[in-house]
C-alpha cells in the first residue's frame, strides 16, 4: 500500500520453504514501503501470526508439513481481516480449488512471476484491504450513529416537553412580574396624587373620588385592563401640573380667575403632560392629562380639539373631573351638590361633553350610592377594631392629610391591622376602610 492510502505501513508475510524464493521476493519488494517478515513453514507463520498484525500473507503452494492451501485457509478462519495471495509452481488444480474454496484467497499467482505484475498486484491487494477496512469503520461509525440517533429520537419528545415547559415557566413569571411592574406604576401615581392633596383642604381633594368614578365606570362597562390602567393612572395625576401655582390660585374656582391666573389655569394640561412624557409607561396616560379639558365643541384647551378628534378616554376623564370639582367648588364658586352637578352636566351636554358618553356617565351616576364602594353589596365598611386577616382592600386609604396609606387590593394580615390600629392612635383619628371578605380557605 503506498503512503497516499494512509498513514498506515502494510506488513507482509512471506512464506516459503525455499529460501531462494524467498530472498527473490524480500530483493524486489525492497523499495516498496512494508514490513516484511519471512517464514520458512506453515508452523513458523503461524507462530508469527499470533505474535504480531499481519496485513498480507503470500504462501507457497506446496511446502512440506503444512501446505500453503492449508495455511491460508487457517489464517481465513483465524485472522480473517488478513488477506491471501497463493503462489504455485505446479498445475495444481485441487490445491488451487481448495485454496480459494477454503481459504478465500483475494488472487493466486503462478511461478515464475512477473515482477512488475507481482508488485502491482500486491499493492492492488492492500488497496482493497484499506478500502475494505475503512467501509467497515464507516459502516460501524454509521451504526453507532444510527443508536444514537435512535436514542434522541427516542428522548426527543420528552425533551421538547419538558423544555416546552421550562419556557413556559419563565414566561409565566415573566407576566407575572410585568403584572405586577404595571401594578406598581398604578399605585405610585396614586401616591404621587397625594402630593396634590395635601397642597389643598380636605374639602377641596379631588384625585380620589376622580379615581373612584373612573373605576366604577370602567368596571361597570367592562373596560379591558390595559384601557382601565391608563385612565386610572390619568385620574391620580390629572391635576400634576397644578403643583407650580401657589396656594391661592390652587384653592380659587376656575371661573373667578382672572387674566393671568387664567393663562396658568389652560396651561395646567399641558403641564401635567410634560411632566410625564419621560416615563415610558405613563405616556398614554400623559396623553389624556394634555387633552381632558378639550371640550366637544371645540372651545376647549389647550388644543381646541372637537367632537371624535378627542381621545375617548380623555372624554371621560373631564366628565369625572368635572363632576368631582363641581361638587368641591373648583369649577365654580359655589360648592354643588351631587345632583345639582348632574343636571348641569347634562344641560350641557352636546357643548361641553360627548352626549352619548355623558348620558352613559349620568346613569351611572345615579345609579351609584353617594359613596361609590357601597354600590357592591359584597364590600364591607369596617373600623380597624373590626378588621380580619386575609380581608383585601376594596378601594385606597388615605391618611386625613390626603396621603395614600394603603393601595385598593391589598390583603391585610394580623400586624398589618395591628399598625393600622397604632397609626390611629398616633394620629388620633379613626378610620373606616372598605373592605371584601377573606376567600374561604384564605
Amino acid at each position: 500500500m503506498s503512503e497516499s492510502q494512509g498513514q498506515h505501513r502494510a506488513t507482509l508475510l512471506l512464506v516459503d520453504d525455499e529460501e531462494n524464493i524467498l530472498k527473490s521476493l524480500r530483493r524486489l519488494l525492497r523499495d516498496e514501503p512494508y514490513q516484511i517478515l519471512i517464514a520458512t513453514g506453515g508452523e513458523q507463520a503461524l507462530q508469527l501470526l499470533s505474535q504480531q498484525s499481519v496485513d498480507l500473507v503470500i504462501s507457497d503452494a506446496r511446502m512440506p508439513g503444512i501446505d500453503g492451501a492449508t495455511l491460508l485457509t487457517e489464517v481465513q478462519q483465524r485472522w480473517p481481516d488478513c488477506l491471501r495471495i497463493l503462489l504455485t509452481g505446479y498445475v495444481d488444480l485441487g490445491t488451487t480449488i481448495k485454496a480459494i474454496n477454503q481459504g478465500q484467497i483475494h488472487r493466486y499467482i503462478s511461478k515464475p512471476w512477473d515482477d512488475e505484475e507481482l508488485r502491482q498486484t500486491i499493492r492492488q491487494t492492500l488497496a482493497f484491504q484499506h478500502s475494505e477496512r475503512e467501509r467497515k469503520r464507516l459502516e460501524q461509525l454509521t451504526r453507532e450513529q444510527n443508536l444514537r440517533l435512535q436514542d434522541l429520537n427516542a428522548t426527543l419528545e420528552q425533551r421538547v416537553v419538558s423544555r416546552t415547559a421550562e419556557l413556559q415557566q419563565t414566561a409565566d413569571m415573566l407576566d407575572l412580574a410585568y403584572a405586577e411592574l404595571r401594578r406598581s406604576y398604578v399605585t405610585a401615581t396614586e401616591v404621587f396624587s397625594g402630593l396634590v392633596a395635601q397642597r389643598v383642604p380636605r374639602n377641596k381633594q379631588s384625585n380620589a373620588k376622580v379615581i373612584a368614578l373612573i373605576r366604577a365606570y370602567c368596571a361597570h362597562h367592562a373596560f379591558d385592563e390595559s384601557t382601565s390602567r391608563e385612565l386610572v393612572m390619568a385620574a391620580a395625576l390629572y391635576n400634576i401640573g397644578k403643583l407650580t401655582w401657589g396656594d391661592n390660585l390652587l384653592n380659587s374656582a376656575a371661573d373667578r380667575l382672572y387674566k393671568q391666573e387664567r393663562e396658568f389655569y389652560l396651561q395646567y394640561p399641558v403641564v401635567g403632560e410634560s411632566l410625564l412624557m419621560s416615563l415610558e409607561p405613563l405616556q398614554d396616560a400623559a396623553r389624556l392629562i394634555r387633552h381632558h379639558q378639550e371640550r366637544w365643541d371645540g372651545s376647549g384647551f389647550p388644543d381646541r380639539l372637537k367632537g371624535e378628534a378627542i381621545p375617548s378616554s380623555a372624554r371621560l376623564l373631564k366628565l369625572a373631573v368635572d363632576f368631582t370639582e363641581l361638587q368641591c367648588g373648583l369649577v365654580v364658586e359655589r360648592c354643588l351638590s351631587r345632583d345639582d352637578a348632574l343636571l348641569l352636566m347634562q344641560k350641557y351636554s352636546g357643548k361641553l361633553y360627548d352626549p352619548q358618553l355623558c348620558e352613559r356617565f349620568i346613569a351611572l351616576c345615579t345609579e351609584l350610592a353617594p359613596d361609590l364602594a357601597m354600590a357592591d353589596p359584597s364590600i364591607l365598611m369596617l373600623d380597624t377594631r373590626r378588621l380580619e386577616p386575609g380581608m383585601v382592600l376594596a378601594r385606597n386609604l388615605m391618611a386625613e392629610n390626603g396621603t395614600l396609606l394603603l393601595n385598593e387590593g391589598k390583603q391585610l394580615s394580623r400586624s398589618l391591622i395591628d399598625k393600622l390600629i397604632v397609626f390611629e392612635e398616633s394620629e388620633n383619628a379613626r378610620y373606616t376602610l372598605f373592605v371584601r371578605p377573606a376567600a374561604p380557605g384564605g
